[in-house]
């Protein structure tokens, strides 16, 4: 494991110059903090502010940042301005990370750097269509390159101190409307507010997948049994009704990555 961080540094180091694709997920945070530790103001780590983008996410972004002197931007992506994106195609990723990398590719060739992304070797078998907008782009992926995987980028990342370590996988807002489906402001920003209930209510592994009316809670099947009490069932109820859902229900079979891919007869982008 240590061995790949060398060789992830030596990588960083070859680039000279790097744009790093900062979400404050656990992956680009490891990603970002590496590169800012080989190549110094060389090295920056970029923000996307989007509607699609939680305020949570932001926020723990900017703290990384601040806490372990990151030099750090944000910038307004409009992927919900594109006809595209907001049509809720299987490839809806394709086009928000188009205009991600659009913005920082620009970026990158007034810095001459190399835009990065935090994909490491475990993504590599996933339903990924932003790939195919970060082959366009010429991204690269370092931590793929050098054969991380999410475990070892957790135990370095805790090695490292940084915050993110044990934070679960997290995705854009959009991720929860079922393909197809329009994204709309209205609809992120009232799966928002319904996340952040069950996160204040002492949930930590989940996703409210949105149906129109309906929020289909996906838990962690560890934390289920806490959600099935009554009070607490009650509380999900009210909450959840109170950020705009008629309907609230809690699928048995837990949370599960991609739930929404189910069904999908794509091959991998």
């Amino acid at each position: 494991m240590i061995e790949k961080e060398r060789a992830l540094c030596d990588t960083l180091a070859s680039l000279d110059s790097v744009v790093v694709a900062y979400s404050g997920g656990v992956d680009s945070a490891y990603l970002a903090y590496i590169a800012g530790r080989t190549l110094g103001d060389r090295a920056v780590a970029v923000t996307a502010d989007s509607p699609s983008y939680p305020e949570r996410h932001r926020e723990l972004a900017i703290r990384i940042a601040r806490d372990f002197g990151l030099r750090h931007e944000i910038i307004h992506t409009r992927e919900l301005e594109r006809p595209e994106y907001r049509a809720n195609p299987a490839n809806r990723c394709y086009y928000c990370k188009h205009e991600l990398y659009t913005h920082l590719s620009r970026l990158a060739t007034a810095r001459h750097a190399i835009v990065v992304d935090g994909n490491n070797a475990d993504d590599r078998g996933d339903y990924r269509p932003g790939r195919q907008a970060a082959r366009e782009f010429g991204v690269r992926s370092p931590l793929d390159e050098v054969d991380l995987t999410k475990d070892e980028i957790r135990g370095l990342s805790r090695r490292a101190g940084l915050p993110t370590w044990d934070e679960p996988a997290s995705a854009c807002l959009s991720s929860r409307i079922p393909y197809h489906t329009e994204v709309t402001d209205e609809k992120l920003r009232t799966i928002e507010r319904a996340e952040q209930a069950l996160r204040a209510l002492g949930f930590r592994v989940f996703r409210v997948r949105h149906h129109d009316d309906l929020a289909r809670i996906e838990i962690a099947r560890i934390e289920m049994p806490r959600a099935l009490e009554p009070e607490i069932a009650a509380a999900i109820t009210r909450e959840l009704k109170a950020a705009g859902y008629r309907y609230v229900c809690l699928d048995v079979q837990g949370y599960r990555t991609g739930s929404l891919n189910e069904g999908l007869f794509l091959r991998p982008a």
